[in-house]
């Protein structure tokens, strides 16, 4: 039996049921059968079943009269079985005609073919015959499907070839015997059983190259748009992973994903049938095909999906996995097979259509770009709703098969074109080129990027200058070293009145170019404050009182001091790293950072700093340090390194795998001038 089912594009639906069409997959099979039936026109059969091969130059179909026999006996089998009394039967005709009351569940065919004994080479092809049978040569069974008794239906789009062994071709005659099962759903269908198509003789290497060139001209198309829908996936999944917020890559992963799961069953089937149960599973996961759809467009466009949307989406899968499981298990009427199908082909064919084109006007380009084969398929299945309906009125039957035919398997030389896959490829295409697009905009935006960060980069080298010197009284070493292009760390040495210094060291939290607008904002600050007050105290209150209400529920953290001439010394912290005095940490009470909130208090702790003594600061990108264990650089390694110049200790924390901005700064008291006070 020939069958055909509803191809649709895969990138469009994911899955589109196989019987999405208003009628069912039966009176499709007339697109099929059709050309045949025009081409012979209603033969009377021949009572003798016999076809002359021995001059047979090329493959040729087996569609002479056979002998037909409802019932299954073994016997039927033998090549010396006495078939006198069955019935004749034209396999250009519809074997109902014979039947037209009973249904048989097994019926046999007979069929004897002469043949030069001297040939060498023949082989037989076989295609669609039933969901189970059976093919005998001479009493050996050369070709078989499924199980008979007990019935177990296997798919029938394989294009089946067996050499028939030359042993059997030199007695000159070889009886074929086909014992066929015929489930009540085949005879619902047009033409059940065997037809003049399903098998052919001829030379082996003929039939076997001549199944390459059928199976890839049939399908090339369909291959051509799987292969785009499995590289526009994994496109999709990278540009998802490094692009989170764009969620529409993922349901356009999702969607190729379940694109490529339903193509696994028809990609075997071409090569070899297998039980129709291994269908099921696939048919499953239609139930996920509205859903997923309907938002990879949405998201394109932005369209919010409400509680309402969702709960059609679902009854739309639900109805869309039923509609595929009752083709395979039970018979529906005809008026509820399209039901079946309604909500989901007015999502893909009206609704979608309809939300892109409301988008293209307001200015949306990917909805623009989106539109053109959503159109395409809408109109693909107008038209074949419509030459559907045409085929229920006899005057239009023969206009409707012709309209079929060209939609679904429209011929261009050796290839065979589905317009449905067209629109495929065309959806593959047309996403693709949105990513293109949008990845050429994200590369402008990003060079823009890069090159605002190059500034910012040199005006914070401008804020945080690296102090590496002498100044009157104190050796001053200082090195800052950003984890990405500009840090959030911050540093201000500011000369205070009779030779003394004032030293600001602060973290403020994050990374990137936010920390670095708001380190901008504490230099500056610092810078204005420093030049009224040199109290610790009065400049972290003032920097609080600054960055609170300004810096988007951020903080920083800060530790300030004032280190006199003499080397007396006052620090006040806010949420800062203590300092290490010749590798000892200082202790310093603890205090709120700054911008947490207003009115914070601080508290000041004073030391002398002796001569030849010094003060080292660390921002907290020192001890977080990790390596790739996992480890710490710590507080210990941290204290241990403290005496040692800056370079060396930020060297050591980097080499140890840095994670964060890194900021030393240490301040010596020279013995000299010491000695001079």
């Amino acid at each position: 039996m020939n069958s055909s089912s509803c191809l649709v594009p895969s990138s469009l639906r994911a899955t589109c049921p196989s019987g999405c069409r208003i009628v069912s997959a039966a009176f499709l099979c007339l697109s099929i059968l059709a050309p045949g039936v025009q081409a012979q026109g209603a033969q009377t059969a021949r009572a003798d079943a016999t076809f002359d091969a021995t001059n047979l130059r090329q493959p040729t179909d087996l569609g002479t009269a056979w002998l037909v026999h409802a019932g299954d006996d073994p016997a039927y089998a033998r090549p010396d079985f006495d078939d006198s009394q069955w019935t004749p039967f034209d396999p250009h005709s519809d074997i109902k005609r014979l039947f037209p009351l009973e249904r048989p569940e097994v019926i046999w065919y007979r069929l004897r073919v002469k043949v030069n004994p001297d040939q060498t080479g023949l082989g037989l092809k076989e295609h669609s015959i039933s969901k189970a049978y059976e093919v005998y040569v001479n009493g050996d069974r050369l070709i078989a499907a499924g199980s008979i008794v007990p019935f177990v239906p296997y798919t029938m789009n394989a294009w089946v070839l067996e050499p028939i062994p030359d042993r059997l071709l030199a007695s000159g005659t070889l009886v074929i015997a086909l014992r066929v099962h015929i489930s009540p759903i085949e005879w619902t269908a047009q033409g059940p059983g065997f037809v003049a198509q399903n098998l052919t003789l001829g030379q082996h290497d003929t039939l076997y190259r001549d199944d390459w060139l059928g199976i890839l001209g049939q399908n090339a198309v369909v291959w051509l748009d799987r292969f785009f829908a499995i590289g526009l996936g994994i496109v999709a999944l990278v540009l998802y992973s490094a692009q989170r917020r764009q969620t529409e890559y993922l349901w356009v992963f999702a969607a190729c994903v379940l694109s490529t799961i339903e193509a696994a069953i028809p990609l075997i089937t071409t090569f070899h049938d297998i039980a129709q149960g291994w269908q099921l599973p696939v048919i499953l996961f239609r139930a996920f095909a509205p859903y997923i759809m309907v938002s990879m467009y949405f998201a394109f466009v932005h369209q919010r999906i409400g509680w309402r949307w969702r709960i059609v989406l679902i009854v739309s899968g639900l109805m869309n996995a039923y509609s595929g499981i009752q083709l395979l298990y039970f018979i529906a009427p005809l008026q509820f097979q399209f039901i079946s199908n309604l909500p989901f082909i007015a999502l893909l064919s009206v609704v979608v259509p309809i939300v892109l084109a409301i988008h293209w006007r307001r200015g949306n380009r990917d909805a623009g770009i989106l539109l053109i084969p959503v159109t395409l398929f809408s109109l693909y299945l107008y038209t074949e709703i419509a030459l559907d309906t045409m085929f229920q009125f006899p005057a239009l039957r023969d206009v409707a098969l012709r309209g079929l035919g060209l939609i679904d398997r429209f011929p261009a030389g050796p290839f065979a074109i589905p317009l449905n896959y067209v629109s495929g490829i065309l959806s593959s295409l047309s996403l693709a080129i949105i990513m293109l697009l949008r990845s050429s905009t994200l590369s402008r935006r990003q060079a823009i990027l890069d090159s605002e960060l190059a500034a910012a980069k040199e005006v914070q080298k401008v804020l945080l200058p690296e102090h590496r010197g002498i100044v009157p009284g104190f050796t001053v070493d200082s090195v800052y070293e950003p984890a990405q292009q500009i840090g959030g760390d911050f540093f201000q040495i500011v000369p205070a009145g009779e030779g003394g210094l004032v030293v600001v060291v602060g973290d403020v939290a994050g990374k990137g170019l936010p920390a670095a607008m708001l380190v901008s904002v504490l230099v500056g600050a610092i810078c204005g404050l420093s030049e009224y007050t040199k109290d610790p105290v009065e400049l972290l209150t003032g920097l609080n009182e600054r960055l609170v209400g300004r810096s988007g529920g951020g903080f920083s953290t800060a530790l300030a001091a004032h280190i006199a001439a003499n080397g007396w010394t006052t620090i006040a912290n806010a949420g800062h790293l203590s300092p290490y005095l010749d590798g000892k940490e200082v202790a310093l009470p603890e205090a709120l950072p700054l911008g947490v909130m207003s009115g914070a208090t601080y508290e000041a702790t004073e030391f002398f700093l002796a001569p030849e003594s010094r003060l080292t600061f660390y921002s907290d990108g020192v001890v977080e340090a990790q390596n790739q264990a996992g480890e710490l650089f710590g507080f210990d390694r941290a204290k241990a390194i403290s005496t040692q110049p800056a370079a060396a200790i930020v060297e050591a924390a980097k080499q140890f795998g840095q994670e964060d901005d890194i900021t030393v700064v240490t301040i010596a008291r020279a013995a000299a001038v010491a000695s001079a006070a």
